[in-house]
C-alpha cells in the first residue's frame, strides 16, 4: 500500500455505530468541525448486521450507542462482539446516567461511557482518553464502580488444594491489565504475540469467572487491598 493511502499515524480512527444514519452523521460532524486528528466511519442498523461487518472496520476506538434498530441494549451485543473478537477499546453511548447500564457498559468491556445530554464538544476528548488507555467516567460513575466494587466478594488466587489458579504468567498479565495496559502494550512487555494474549486473558476470564476487563481490574485492585 503507498504511503499516501495509509492513514497518517497521528490521526485516531474512531467508529460510530448507531441506530440510524441521521445519528451517525451528527456524530461524524462533530469531531469534523474545527477538531483534527480523527478519521470517522460510522455502522448503522441492528446488532446483528452491525456485528457482521464490524471485521471489515479496523477502528482505534468504537463509540456504541446503547440503543440500535433491534432494541433500546442492543448496542451492548456489539460491544461485547468488539471486545471479545477485535479488542477494540469501546465507549458506550448511553441515553441517561443509570446505575445498572453504567455497570453493564463497563461490566461488558467499555472503556468509557459517554452521555446524550453531554456537551458533543468533549466527545473528542473521550475517544483521545480512551485511546491513550485511560478509563472515561465521571465522579458519579466511579462512585458507582466503587459501590460495586465493595459487593465483590474477594478472589480467591488458589485451587481447593492450595495449589496457585492462575499460572505465573497469567498472573504476570493480570497485573498488567490492572495497569491500564493494551494487549499490545502486553504483547510487548512479555515478548510475545498479541492474539496470545487474547488467549491469556480468556482462560483468565474463565478461571476467574469473570467476562470483562473491567471485572478483572477490579479484582485485582480488590486483592491488593487484602494483600495490604
Amino acid at each position: 500500500m503507498s504511503q499516501s493511502l495509509r492513514r497518517p499515524k497521528d490521526r485516531i480512527s474512531v467508529l460510530v455505530v448507531t441506530a440510524d444514519n441521521m445519528t451517525g452523521e451528527l456524530l461524524k460532524n462533530a469531531f469534523a468541525h474545527g477538531r483534527k486528528g480523527f478519521t470517522v466511519e460510522t455502522l448503522t442498523g441492528s446488532s446483528q448486521k452491525i456485528i457482521g461487518e464490524l471485521g471489515s472496520h479496523g477502528a482505534d476506538v468504537a463509540s456504541i450507542s446503547e440503543e440500535l434498530q433491534d432494541g433500546p441494549e442492543a448496542g451492548i451485543k456489539v460491544l461485547q462482539k468488539a471486545r471479545a473478537s477485535h479488542g477494540t477499546p469501546a465507549i458506550m453511548l448511553l441515553q441517561s446516567s443509570k446505575p445498572e447500564r453504567v455497570l453493564n457498559a463497563f461490566r461488558d468491556g467499555a472503556r468509557g461511557v459517554f452521555y446524550r445530554s453531554h456537551s458533543l464538544k468533549s466527545l473528542s476528548k473521550c475517544v483521545r482518553a480512551v485511546h491513550q488507555g485511560q478509563i472515561w467516567a465521571s465522579n458519579q460513575d466511579v462512585e458507582l464502580l466503587l459501590n460495586a466494587l465493595t459487593h465483590i466478594k474477594p478472589l480467591h488466587l488458589s485451587k481447593s488444594d492450595g495449589m496457585p489458579l492462575l499460572t505465573h504468567r497469567e498472573e504476570e498479565v493480570v497485573h498488567l491489565v490492572a495497569d491500564g495496559l493494551k494487549n499490545r502494550e502486553i504483547a510487548q512487555i512479555l515478548k510475545v504475540k498479541e492474539h496470545s494474549i487474547r488467549n491469556y486473558i480468556s482462560r483468565i476470564f474463565e478461571k476467574l469467572g469473570i467476562s470483562s476487563r473491567v471485572e478483572l481490574i477490579l479484582y485485582a485492585l480488590s486483592q491488593r487491598d487484602h494483600s495490604t
